[in-house]
């Protein structure tokens, strides 16, 4: 028992029961992937044995917090932080214990006492020590679209002889005797209301205790004088006294990927004659192609899709990306595409245009590898000749289709697209004043919702603009074709009785669109970053005050970057009423721009990290370029139109800022101890490194922990429970834990040596790729995108990526082992 209680009070019983506890967490997730989130539950999150591992990591959090007589040292910070673990644990436990949780269903005009709880023995009820009565259930949808901007309930209350009017929505909750009821869902009619009910007033109480004295450890860590982040503080100014930095690193990431589905429809071409030949970009394609003044006007006119109401230029730049997988076509931007396939639909069809990567479908239907015209897909008799194996392919299970069927599904989607294009059903241009949907129609929809005469104008003049445009083609006049335009806006201004039409901010899309920022950011950070890391270097083989002068410059150059890489994201927040990190480019952007911030902030006194958080900054927005991550600003699902989306996302994704320096600085250290010959001078360099990846890790884990728990704070306040296991959530607590084990090696003797740290502080940065990546694309869950062979080959890419890196430990290892 006392060697028990002896190894249960040591740091190391702590880093390795935080790894049996993390790789039990991830084990977790990959069993919901395959079993389900039951069978995750009672195997892993909920078992006597997980439960036993937590009640360990409680007993050893307690034991060191009284054998290292932290009270009596007066550390405050350490103190704090454990006693937060604690109560956290507890509350976890409390609520398994003795919460409640379950749904309430009731039809309008309906009251209801009873709750219905699933349990591991079967389905229950309780009954409530109320009566709840559904008045009306409204589901709001985005104008022009079927997905939903919010639901809500209208309720009365009927308690202790009282009756009470409320109201539920997402993110807004009611709160009857310590009974919690959120919005959760709705019968498919819309005329009743599903709602979930939490009761766990304990259980909360002790873990938002939890999280408050977290957050107040967190504060002691800066500020308190004898904590870690402080020592390391001043071991960094002893080390930095007339020191000169070393360091070979220089990474570019180069990768490539598809994106997008969807299901097969009947479709026919008429008019198109079998022995056509495509056309190519120097005949007939550039002598009609639309004058670039026109096409811009064209591109400012307002249409509605996907819920949104954007410029057409927004719109244009979406289809080409689908269909093209390119922002430009050739010489034509995406306005001048567009508007020349509506206005000259036979001579678009000969253009290959649709992309085809797949040589096997190149085979089968005898089609042109890289691009493909559309007429192609047709035969003499306007048959669509994918059809047959779509219908056969769309009959099997998702895991049985080959890579070459997937891509054909694809292909299928992008001839959809020029499908509704060519039928003029695709875009929105037209409101209808009278739609309590605010719907807004194309010329080819069903115009049978207006009345006779409206409808005719429709469709008139739309082909008489058309009209227009071919005969300015032929003579050069555009001012009839202008003219023509301007009637479809003003019928738009005359007929948008919802006001959706906000030309400040669709003025400031289209420039968004022009300016390109972080596109033309990403090649200054790499250009910048690139420039200043070969100073770096020649600042180590002979120091000149030019050189310095030089750095300077460059630094400021990365400073200029990064304004405009403020302005853009602004832009961005602006025109959506958002916070730009709602979706997955989003969030790389930013992340970017947190990684950056991160380089700023630690590399005051050190060119190299500015370098290197510079170029790194640069392959962040490489890789939100890729063609998988969508860049449209979408419509927000009901439960993200939260102010707490804001603060979690944002706190959380910074700690990617801070762990991605601290991977470089991990590599940086790792290539010196390979590549470079032992002297005190460079010792020096790679302690000093080291001390600023420490200082950084620990940010990154302030960061990242207060991000999850405000995370599950939302979880709470929106659908009354803080903590539900899906693996986004499970995989950013492994990533806390994973870097509190690499930040309290320096605890245990043997394992207290630089080459283990910078090694582990790179390894690291693999649970938060997963955490940000592969939970998205790879697990199931609420954050899942579903797996696409483009993301497939980027995890390839990372996976070769960290072999290489532990060859580079390995080669690091041996090289201090033969100077030791």
């Amino acid at each position: 028992m006392e060697k028990l209680v002896r190894f249960l009070s040591s740091y190391k019983a702590s880093i390795i029961l935080l790894l049996i506890y993390a790789i039990g967490l991830a084990t977790a997730t990959f069993i919901e992937k395959w079993l389900g989130a039951q069978a995750a539950k009672m195997l892993v999150y909920y078992s006597p044995l997980f439960l036993f591992l937590q009640f360990l990591l409680v007993m050893n959090f307690i034991l060191i917090l009284f054998s290292r007589n932290f009270i009596r040292r007066k550390k405050w910070a350490m103190v704090v932080i454990h006693c937060a673990l604690v109560f956290i644990l507890l509350g976890a436990m409390t609520t398994f214990l003795f919460g409640k949780e379950g749904q309430v269903h009731i039809r309008e005009g309906e009251k209801t006492d009873r709750m219905v709880m699933h349990t591991s023995k079967g389905v229950k009820t309780e009954t409530l020590p109320f009566l709840l009565e559904l008045k009306d259930f409204k589901l709001i949808r985005y104008p022009g679209s079927q997905s939903p901007s919010s639901y809500e309930s209208d309720l009365l209350v009927h308690v202790d002889g009282e009756v009470r009017e409320a109201k539920v929505f997402m993110n807004n909750i009611l709160d009857v005797k310590g009974y919690r009821f959120f919005q959760a869902s709705y019968d498919q009619d819309e005329m009743g209301t599903i709602l979930s009910v939490n009761k766990d007033v304990a259980g909360r109480t002790v873990t938002y205790t939890g999280y408050l004295m977290l957050g107040v450890g967190f504060l002691l860590i800066f500020f308190m004088p004898n904590s870690r982040f402080r020592k390391l503080q001043q071991q960094l100014k002893k080390v930095r006294k007339g020191a000169f930095i070393l360091v070979f690193l220089l990474m570019v990431v180069c990768v490539n990927a598809q994106d997008a589905t969807d299901e097969p429809t009947e479709r026919s071409v008429s008019g198109v004659a079998g022995e056509m030949a495509p056309l190519s970009m120097g005949d007939a394609l550039l002598e009609n192609s639309i004058p670039v003044e026109h096409a811009a006007r064209f591109g400012a006119l307002p249409v509605q899709f996907r819920g949104r109401t954007m410029p057409m230029n927004t719109f244009s730049s979406e289809i080409l990306r689908k269909v093209h997988k390119e922002q430009t076509f050739g010489n034509l931007n995406s306005d001048q595409f567009l508007l020349g396939m509506l206005a000259l639909p036979q001579m678009w069809m000969q253009v290959p245009l649709i992309v085809l990567s797949d040589k096997e479908i190149s085979r089968r239907y005898n089609l042109s590898e890289g691009y493909v015209p559309y007429y192609y897909l047709f035969d003499q008799e306007g048959n669509y000749r994918m059809l047959p194996q779509l219908q056969e392919i769309y009959h099997r299970s998702v895991d049985k289709r080959s890579s070459s069927e997937k891509e054909l599904i694809k292909l299928d989607e992008r001839v959809n697209i020029l499908y509704q294009l060519l039928n003029h059903t695709l875009f929105g241009i037209y409101p209808n004043p009278n739609d309590p949907s605010h719907t807004w129609y194309a010329p080819g929809d069903d115009l049978s919702v207006f009345s006779q005469t409206d409808s005719t104008f429709i469709v008139e003049s739309f082909e008489q603009y058309l009209a227009e445009v071919r005969e300015s083609l032929r003579n050069g006049d555009w001012s009839k074709a202008d003219q023509a335009l301007g009637v479809i806006e003003s019928y738009q201004l005359a007929n948008d009785k919802a006001l959706l039409l906000h030309p400040e901010k669709l003025q400031a899309e289209i420039r968004y669109n022009k300016m390109n920022l972080f596109n033309r950011v990403k090649v200054g950070y790499f250009i910048c970053g690139g420039l200043l890391l070969v100073i770096s270097l020649m600042q180590l083989l002979r120091e000149k005050r030019w050189k310095s002068y030089v750095a300077a410059a460059f630094t400021m150059a990365i400073v200029l970057l990064f304004l405009c890489h403020i302005y853009g994201m602004g832009m961005r927040w602006y025109i959506s009423g958002y916070a730009p990190w709602s979706n997955s480019y989003e969030t790389m952007v930013y992340v970017s721009w947190a990684t950056l911030l991160a380089g700023f902030i630690f590399g005051r006194k050190n060119i190299l990290i500015r370098a290197l958080a510079s170029l790194f900054a640069g392959v962040i927005l490489f890789v939100a370029a890729l063609n998988w991550m969508d860049p449209q600003i979408n419509t927000l699902v009901p439960v993200l139109k939260s102010p707490w989306l804001m603060f979690h996302v944002a706190v959380i994704v910074a700690a990617y800022g801070f762990f991605g320096i601290s991977f470089l600085l991990g590599i940086t250290n790792l290539s010196m101890m390979a590549f470079t010959k032992g002297s005190p001078r460079l010792s020096s360099r790679i302690q000093e490194l080291s001390i600023i990846n420490n200082m950084s890790l620990l940010v990154g884990v302030v960061l990242m922990t207060t991000g999850t728990f405000l995370g599950a704070v939302w979880a709470n306040e929106s659908w009354g429970r803080y903590w539900g296991w899906d693996p986004k959530e499970t995989w950013a607590l492994i990533t806390v834990v994973v870097y509190t084990m690499v930040t309290h090696l320096y605890l245990v003797k043997k394992w207290n040596n630089l080459w283990l740290f910078n090694l582990l502080s790179v390894f690291a940065f693999a649970s938060v790729l997963m955490t940000f990546l592969g939970v998205n694309y790879l697990l199931s869950g609420m954050h899942s995108y579903g797996e696409t062979d483009g993301v497939s080959s980027i995890f390839l890419y990372i996976g070769i990526a960290f072999a290489l890196i532990a060859l580079l430990g390995i080669l690091s290892h041996r090289k201090k082992s033969i100077e030791a």
